[in-house]
């Protein structure tokens, strides 16, 4: 019979995965409302403000689903993880209420002014309050950032009778790990918005809409997207290094490797068996392995069996890594490819059109995927070489966590789907209330570099 640790667990994978869907969007999405902002006191180009008016309207939905998902979470901590508190809440406890009290309420406060406010208050007041909002919620994630990064990589802190207690917040706070999770987590945030972006533009352009506004937001999201894949790719490899460095044990699990060896192979393919501690079907590039976690072709990594019974499941973190790098890949292609359209031959074909509107949510695969390396990956601890996850659980009955599992999943899957089908209502609409309103710039709505051929 499965036990409450594995219900708990289940629980709380999934408030995670339908929460960080959310903060994923709306923390780069505040960003580029405040750029459609900039440019239109700059410029005075209504296309701006009809861009920001229409994405607004995505941010609100998003930034709300976010929140609510997000109380959720916090419960959680003293219904199904009560160890966790008790053992490690002087430290956890502060980090969050500096989330709170820095940044959720400093969004909280200018949101009501920017959804609202924009004929109440002046343009630059109004610009302001975007500004705020969009710093509220990177603010908000470095905070949660700083918390998973510590319960990664801990220290600044020591132990009495079994309590940590902070002895350095700029320890706990600059921990090891923190400045590579956090460049990794906001650039992923900022793919993922891009692509949104990028999805629902084509989505209207292939339905005909005449409005130059998606033309304009596809250029600008695809530009940042081929920017940031390779960027990403970049850090990925920082992450990567500071990884093999703290968290060996995740490392190896990433990569598949059982025995500690020089010259590893890169795993492009396996399906690692934990019982007999080998891969079966596996598919490798001698050496490569070695190349791009060591830098040299001859680089030591340590397998799994150093680390006895502190290893993690590694079939679950094994083929996330790959997922994560796969659509990583592919994302890269597609930007990349659809730049290449815009710039070159100034058109995207409708074939590539169509076929952005299935990447739209695409960075919510590769966020997911690495926050399950993330997560998964430091077990059995809930905070490496600390506190373990079997120590911190709930002594509730196991049916008792399963039915209120049974219950978030049923509303996530039917909240999930309202989004997704919200958006694309929102998008189908967006035509019809502008109408094909001329814009202030002449023949723009029929700029061959902006134009996507049929």
């Amino acid at each position: 019979m499965i036990d409450a640790l594995i219900f708990s667990r289940m629980q709380f994978a999934a408030n995670i995965t339908f929460h960080i869907l959310f903060p994923t969007i709306s923390i780069a999405l505040g960003w580029f409302l405040f750029y459609f902002k900039l440019q239109y006191l700059r410029t005075q180009v209504s296309i701006w403000n009809e861009a920001y008016k229409f994405w607004v309207k995505i941010f609100a939905l998003t930034f709300a689903l976010g929140v609510v998902s997000g109380i959720t979470m916090s419960f959680q901590f003293g219904t199904n993880w009560p160890g966790y508190m008790e053992t490690v809440g002087n430290i956890a406890g502060p980090l969050l209420g500096y989330e709170v009290l820095t940044a959720f309420f400093l969004e909280a406060t200018f949101l009501g002014v920017m959804l609202f406010g924009k004929d109440r208050v002046s343009q630059r007041v109004h610009l302001l309050a975007c500004f705020l909002v969009a710093f509220g919620t990177t603010l908000s994630a470095f905070w949660i950032i700083v918390l998973n990064s510590w319960m990664q990589t801990p220290q600044g802190f020591e132990m009495i009778n079994g309590q940590a207690h902070a002895t350095s917040w700029l320890e706990i706070v600059f921990n090891p790990s923190m400045p590579y999770r956090l460049a990794h987590m906001l650039t992923a945030s900022f793919l993922t918005a891009s692509f949104v972006l990028i999805g629902i533009s084509c989505y209207r352009i292939a339905r005909q809409s005449k409005s130059p506004v998606n033309a304009h937001v596809l250029k600008i999201s695809l530009t940042a997207a081929s920017v940031l894949v390779p960027l990403q790719i970049f850090l990925g490899d920082l992450h990567g290094q500071n990884t093999l460095q703290y968290q060996p044990a995740k490392l190896a699990a990433m990569e598949g490797i059982w025995n500690t060896q020089k010259n590893v192979p890169a795993i492009l393919f396996a399906i690692p068996d934990q019982k007999s501690k080998s891969n079966l079907y596996e598919v490798a590039i001698p050496n490569l392995a070695s190349l791009y976690l060591t830098h040299t072709w001859d680089g030591e990594v340590k397998g799994l069996n150093e680390f006895a019974n502190q290893t993690p499941p590694v079939a679950p973190v094994f083929f996330a890594f790959r997922i994560m790098v796969g659509i990583g890949l592919l994302m890269l292609m597609s930007a990349w490819l659809g730049r290449w359209y815009l710039y070159k031959q100034k058109q995207m074909p409708m074939w590539l059109t169509k076929s952005m509107v299935w990447m739209t949510f695409s960075g919510w695969v590769g966020v997911v995927a690495g926050w399950y390396v993330t997560e998964i990956g430091r077990q059995p601890f809930l905070v490496s070489g600390v506190l373990r996850t079997a120590d911190a659980v709930t002594n509730q009955a196991s049916g008792m966590v399963f039915s209120t599992l049974l219950l978030y999943l049923i509303l996530y899957f039917c909240l999930l789907s309202a989004y997704v089908w919200t958006v694309f209502y929102m998008a189908r609409r967006a035509d019809a209330q502008e109408g094909n309103v001329q814009q202030n710039t002449p023949n723009i709505s029929t700029s061959p570099y902006l134009k996507v051929a049929e």
